[in-house]
């Protein structure tokens, strides 16, 4: 079931120009140099066209939740899906958002040279100068007062963010907000969730904690949990001010 996604009316896009394109579930708003809107459109339809194609032969790529492997060629998204599982410990489908942003973010790099993809909160970003993405953590006095500073210098860099109580996607956890920052926005969602699953409650957030940072490739991890936070890694974290609206 679609969901709105209130909090981008919160998204200030600085120099670059803004659209959206939604193709069956899947929902994106798009930064870059110039409108790119039918192209963006191509794309999505690219790689949900090899996803859903390969579901058709492998019904259970679709259900998994434990890793997955394939011995096999496969369209990239695939692989890069299924690697993810394989180091964050879940079924393929948990890097899917992720996956689908970086695939099309980096179709975009083609015909721009800066691009930001979110995905229902999954977000790929290769900029000339640094962003700052504000962590949705539904009812956490936390929400909205927290953010991260990523990217810049024209490095790609992915934050993607899992929830146990905010959005539709599943976790087994309850985390308000478990969010993941690597160079692998498949490998970034797979972990988020993997890490999300752990957290029943604040009391949960050290031993999740230390199971993130045995998850190859992840370079930081952000956990909100009511009103407790907990970070690790390479990450700068802002203050944010409170908005009205």
């Amino acid at each position: 079931m679609y969901q709105e996604r209130t909090y981008r009316s919160r998204i200030s896009p600085g120099n670059l120009n803004s659209f959206q394109v939604v193709v069956k579930q899947t929902d994106l708003l798009v930064h870059a140099e110039k409108k790119l809107e039918k192209h963006t459109r191509e794309l999505v339809l690219q790689q949900r066209g090899y996803l859903e194609a390969f579901i058709e032969t492998h019904p259970d790529f679709a259900t998994a939740l434990s890793p997955w492997s394939l011995n096999s060629p496969a369209p990239q998204i695939i692989t890069d899906m299924i690697t993810a599982s394989q180091a964050a410990g879940v079924g393929p489908m948990a890097a899917v958002a992720g996956a689908i942003a970086e695939h099309v973010g980096r179709g975009l790099l083609n015909v721009t040279d800066q691009v930001i993809v979110e995905n229902g909160g999954d977000v790929y970003i290769k900029t000339e100068k640094p962003v700052t993405a504000a962590i949705f953590a539904g009812k956490s006095p936390l929400s909205m007062h927290v953010g991260l500073r990523l990217g810049g210098a024209f490095k790609p860099v992915a934050v993607c963010t899992s929830s146990g109580t905010v959005g539709h996607s599943l976790s087994l956890g309850r985390a308000d907000a478990v969010c993941v920052v690597s160079q692998s926005c498949c490998l970034a969602d797979a972990a988020a969730t993997s890490i999300g699953n752990r957290i029943q409650s604040a009391a949960d957030i050290q031993d999740a904690m230390a199971a993130a940072r045995r998850i190859d490739a992840v370079d930081g991890v952000m956990i909100i949990a009511g009103d407790k936070m907990a970070i690790w890694g390479d990450l700068q974290v802002l203050s944010l001010p409170l908005k009205k609206g």
